[in-house]
């Protein structure tokens, strides 16, 4: 399993928009991906409606979780997602 912690930077948080290019991107991989938040409530990143269910704001702690063939892949596009702010500025 590889995981890694980041912080939701983007102002509006993680609405609509992000959560559906994050999902879209998560499930171009085979691993299994998991999205935590700070207390610890987790989401199957390849779900839009269960990533919307974690509330992030800006300033979210999360943590990517990804197991399987392809997890380092998986984690490295996702992060590099959410480090763009989703391509918000």
């Amino acid at each position: 399993m590889v995981a890694r912690k980041l912080t939701i930077q983007n102002e509006q948080g993680f609405h609509v928009r992000p959560a559906e290019l994050f999902s879209d991107k998560a499930a171009e991989f085979s691993a299994s991906i998991k999205v935590k938040n700070a207390s610890g409530e987790e989401a199957d990143a390849k779900s839009m409606l269960e990533l919307m269910t974690l509330g992030l704001e800006k300033g979210s702690q999360i943590t990517i979780e990804a197991e399987g063939e392809d997890q380092q892949e998986a984690v490295d596009a996702l992060a590099d997602l959410v480090e763009s702010k989703f391509g918000e500025q």
